[in-house]
This record gives C-alpha cells, structure tokens and sequence, in this order.
C-alpha cells in the first residue's frame, strides 16, 4: 500500500500536530492531540515545538498505523487521533 506522507507541523494554538497522509490514492488531513502524544508517546507537559515535532517522528509508524486503521473505518476528509485512539484493544 502506498503512503505518502508530507510534513507535519504544530498547530497555531500548539495542541497538535497537523499531516497529511495520501493512502490508497486518497488524500487525508489528520491530527493527533498533543494529549495523546503525552499519555503514549512521552511528550513532557511545556515541551518546546522542536520537541513535539521530534516526538511526533519517533512514534510516525505507530500514528500513521492508527490513522490508516481509522480512515478504514471511517470515510471522512479529516481525522483527529486522540487519547484513546492510542489505548490498547481488548
């Protein structure tokens, strides 16, 4: 499957960060909340903007997964990925 990804970036009120990923041919905004990114991918609370970012690349494969998963299930131009998005399937 083809994804492409192009740069993300912290949104002006820097409570998440904003990408876009093309799947399947498919163009699709999404954005993960900075919570998330602190509660599952150890973002530290007042963390500068080059931290989120770097963050935000450290755990790519893991939110493009969840984002991928998502779009699956859901046919809308725009995701947010949120806390619970991330939490573990039972």
């Amino acid at each position: 499957m083809e994804i492409l990804e192009l740069e993300p970036h912290v949104s002006a009120d820097g409570r998440s960060i904003n990408f876009m990923l093309t799947i399947r041919g498919r163009e699709l905004e999404c954005v993960v909340t900075r919570e998330a990114l602190e509660q599952h991918f150890w973002l530290q609370r007042g963390a500068s903007e080059a931290r989120i970012l770097r963050t935000f690349e450290d755990g790519r494969k893991r939110i493009t997964a969840v984002a991928e998963r998502k779009m699956l299930a859901r046919q809308a131009s725009k995701l947010l990925l949120g806390v619970a998005d991330f939490e573990a399937r039972r």
